[in-house]
């Protein structure tokens, strides 16, 4: 019997190992803010009070698992892009544009907060475009158009429970 290894072949999908390092780099980014946004709805959802209490407890529930399916998604790509996923908070804090919510706010100011969070994400997915459209990656640029559609419509409807 044989123990001899065998050579894993390399990465052979039309992108070349630069191309993807710097779509990975914009991959790691999105991730990092999705689960940013991610924790904080989650914190929202378990701290939340007042008049509003019931609604937004289980509208921030519906967002924060349909965030939390989207974090597999995101990281799987970067795998299959031949390289490894942030997984660590410390990760995600040096890389997500998305600051930490300090305390309990009340339930208006969570929502300013999550609709900042939210854009804040969009415009990450956004700015990778130009690298994923050079590169004609386009199971990427899927991924990133579907994410910009839920943090535009999720953005515009927490804004909107701010509106008179």
């Amino acid at each position: 019997m044989s123990t001899k290894k065998t050579k894993t072949p390399a990465i052979d999908i039309g992108i070349t190992a630069d191309e993807r390092k710097k779509i990975v780099q914009g991959l790691s980014a999105l991730l990092s803010d999705s689960y940013t946004l991610y924790l904080m709805t989650h914190n929202f959802h378990w701290n939340v009070t007042g008049p509003q209490f019931n609604s937004l407890h289980l509208m921030f529930m519906a967002q924060y698992t349909e965030q939390w399916n989207a974090l597999d998604l995101i990281a799987e790509r970067i795998r299959a892009l031949g390289h490894p996923a942030p997984g660590t908070y410390k990760e995600f804090v040096k890389l997500a544009s998305i600051k930490e919510v300090e305390g309990v706010p009340k339930a208006d100011d969570m929502i300013r907060h999550l609709v900042s969070a939210q854009e804040a994400t969009a415009r990450t997915a956004r700015k990778l475009f130009p690298v994923v459209d050079a590169a004609n990656d386009q199971p990427t640029a899927d991924l990133l158009t579907q994410r910009m559609e839920v943090h535009e419509k999720t953005a515009w409807m927490l804004r909107s429970l701010l509106e008179d």
